[in-house]
């Protein structure tokens, strides 16, 4: 019996590759999928356009334990509610803390809003042109800033806690000035300073710190908040062993003695104490 040989011609498949969504049957090609996935999908417009350089306040806020807060049951009902309240009440607030006492006329604002407001996942970054700042002005920031994380404290976590469960119990604050660059006609800024002030805002056990550097405290700080306020050195990683930072004295005196001995005094700095040689980092404030 003779054998048949059967011989099999295979088409030639197309060199462009194909990509197989299994879930919805789609095929894309590679030029479909660049017209949907490329850069502009980060709106950050024209990111080849030149770099501006921009004197600014940077503050970020933080919620404490946000991560935990996400990780509840029926998180997808509790985050979104959440997060409407929050945001709603945080601009609110910093509407409020720009505004000048009405006088019986208009309302007017004694600082400009800020140039950029950004989602950060677990919180807000605000940036602030200081331009047309006064000294007076940009402490007059700081203090709005210290007054928000007071009244998350006692005003909105106690009204969030009777609509969701176990919310972030802390507001946290950090601030600095500095100069950030442009990307993408001012879509978005990087900057030391935006790196600066995320980092003082991951100190635990601590609500607010600022960076001193271009903020004129001992001038012009408003008189009410002279004694809100202490200066510690500090070793921030990525900034500097030996940074001097500001955070409210209440908040200090309360912390474990061994949070503590991460903070030196003026005394301690300038006397060159084994403590002052020791590099410590904000590692230790990680939550």
């Amino acid at each position: 019996m003779r054998k048949r040989i059967i011989r099999r011609v295979l088409s030639k498949r197309s060199i462009t590759p194909i990509v197989k969504s299994t879930q919805s049957g789609m095929k894309l090609t590679n030029g479909e999928i660049l017209k949907k996935f490329n850069p502009s999908t980060l709106d950050l417009g024209d990111i080849s356009s030149p770099s501006q350089e921009i004197g600014t306040i940077a503050a970020v806020f933080d919620l404490s334990s946000f991560t935990q807060f996400c990780n509840q049951v029926d998180a997808h009902l509790a985050i979104p509610k959440f997060l409407n309240d929050f945001l709603d009440w945080l601009f609110s607030r910093i509407r409020i803390g720009l505004t000048n006492e009405n006088t019986g006329g208009p309302e007017t604002l004694w600082a400009e809003p800020p140039i950029l407001s950004k989602f950060l996942g677990d919180g807000v970054l605000l940036l602030w042109n200081t331009r047309n700042m006064t000294e007076r002005s940009i402490c007059r920031i700081v203090a709005t800033f210290y007054d928000i994380c007071r009244a998350y404290q006692q005003q909105f976590y106690p009204q969030i806690c009777t609509v969701v469960d176990k919310p972030p119990s802390i507001l946290r604050c950090g601030l600095a000035r500095g100069k950030v660059f442009s990307i993408g006609n001012g879509k978005d800024y990087v900057g030391h300073c935006i790196n600066t002030a995320s980092r003082l805002s991951g100190l635990r056990f601590l609500s607010f710190c600022f960076h001193p550097r271009g903020i004129s405290v001992q001038e012009y700080m408003p008189e009410e908040y002279n004694s809100t306020f202490i200066k510690k050195y500090l070793s921030i990683r990525g900034v500097g062993e030996n940074e001097l930072v500001w955070v409210i004295k209440e908040e200090f005196d309360r912390l474990p003695e061994e949070s503590k001995e991460l903070f030196r005094s003026y005394d301690d700095f300038k006397e060159g104490s084994e403590n002052t040689s020791r590099n410590f980092g904000l590692s230790h404030f990680k939550v």
